[in-house]
């Protein structure tokens, strides 16, 4: 398919925009009943995420590779009026999952809050432009609507990344919009009530510092849904070799598709290194502070293609892989070295076909 402008120009297409072919093809044959102001059904919905072929050819890519119900349980929580928390440890796709329903649901993914420690409460309720508020009063030209009133308004989806990372005080603020579905503006003496259709995604993971645990009153507005890492090597597998590729192809490196031996090498030392023993469970290992999710070795593939594009042949061999490796373990400089070490030492050294990557670490090291 050639690139349209807007392909080439950006560096990340939203998911409404990358995918919008497929949105297209999938509201064209869905004939199923939608909640209201939904784009798609939820049929339509889980397709679109869990990937499929369409009666007239279309092929829907998977957007997640992982337990279906899941999904479905995902998407059924957001056509009730419970809100939805994508929960799990870095790296398990919520992000990415959260972007992908808000596209197929409404058709906008862009209705975004981002959790910061510095979140306050205007991002989730509203703030005001100072110059008019001085030279006004307060009014409905000086309001300056945050995206949650923009989702409440027009009956879309609001999307939350990181909640834990917003300060407590801050979160509650969302209390009164989840149970009322009201949003109150007391300067005004009015108020925002969310029009069908509303409804909110939010992101959290536990192994974050400085994490902000969510009240139980915030908890039970949420229906919770936790994303694991995958547990089929072969879906890991998948997931690390398409988003390579599909980065490959929107960075536009001059590369070749990273190999499959290679990925699956990568992807054997994370999960080795994650479950702390050998895929043939002879050997126990120590495993680092990092978390080594699918999302990290889908950088070190993207940091070795690039590497093999710029600085070598163009083909992903073992030493354009080293640095991204260790810089994906090595968190700790003392205590994750130590375990990369080991590693090295009892297993990869050990392995006939990974000497290559023994020899480019030992290199790398210096």
């Amino acid at each position: 398919m050639p690139k349209t402008d807007l392909q080439s120009e950006h560096l990340r297409l939203h998911a409404e925009q990358q995918f919008a072919h497929e949105l297209t093809s999938l509201a064209a044959v869905d004939d199923r009943q939608k909640p209201p102001n939904w784009k798609l059904s939820p049929w339509a919905v889980k397709i679109y995420l869990l990937g499929g072929k369409l009666d007239d050819g279309t092929e829907i890519t998977a957007k997640y590779i992982g337990n279906e119900r899941l999904m479905e349980i995902a998407i059924a929580s957001l056509a009730t009026d419970r809100a939805l928390l994508l929960y799990g440890i870095p790296g398990t796709a919520k992000s990415w999952v959260s972007e992908h329903l808000a596209a197929a649901i409404c058709g906008c993914s862009t209705l975004l809050v981002q959790g910061t420690a510095g979140t306050d409460e205007t991002a989730l309720r509203y703030g005001w432009n100072y110059a008019r508020l001085l030279a006004e009063g307060p009014s409905h030209n000086a309001l300056v609507e945050s995206p949650m009133i923009d989702a409440m308004r027009t009956g879309r989806i609001a999307r939350i990344e990181e909640l834990t990372r917003i300060p407590s005080e801050v979160q509650d603020a969302l209390i009164t919009v989840l149970s009322e579905k009201s949003l109150p503006i007391p300067e005004l003496n009015s108020e925002v009530q969310a029009v069908k259709g509303f409804n909110v995604i939010a992101t959290a993971n536990n192994r974050d510092k400085g994490v902000n645990e969510l009240s139980s009153a915030l908890m039970r507005r949420f229906n919770t849904v936790v994303l694991p890492v995958p547990d089929s090597f072969d879906d890991e597998i998948e997931i690390v070799q398409s988003r390579s590729n599909q980065l490959g192809r929107a960075l536009e490196l001059p590369a070749e598709k990273p190999a499959l031996e290679e990925i699956r090498r990568v992807v054997t030392i994370f999960r080795e290194l994650r479950n702390g023993v050998t895929e043939d469970g002879k050997t126990k290992l120590k495993s680092p502070s990092a978390t080594l999710s699918s999302a990290e070795a889908i950088s070190v593939i993207s940091n070795g293609m690039a590497m093999a594009a710029y600085y070598g042949d163009g083909e992903i061999k073992a030493g354009d892989l080293v640095a991204g490796l260790t810089g994906a373990i090595v968190k700790d400089p003392v205590q994750d070295q130590i375990v990369w070490q080991e590693y090295l030492q009892t297993v990869v050294k050990e392995r006939d076909e990974w000497k290559d990557l023994y020899r480019a670490s030992r290199d790398f090291s210096g």
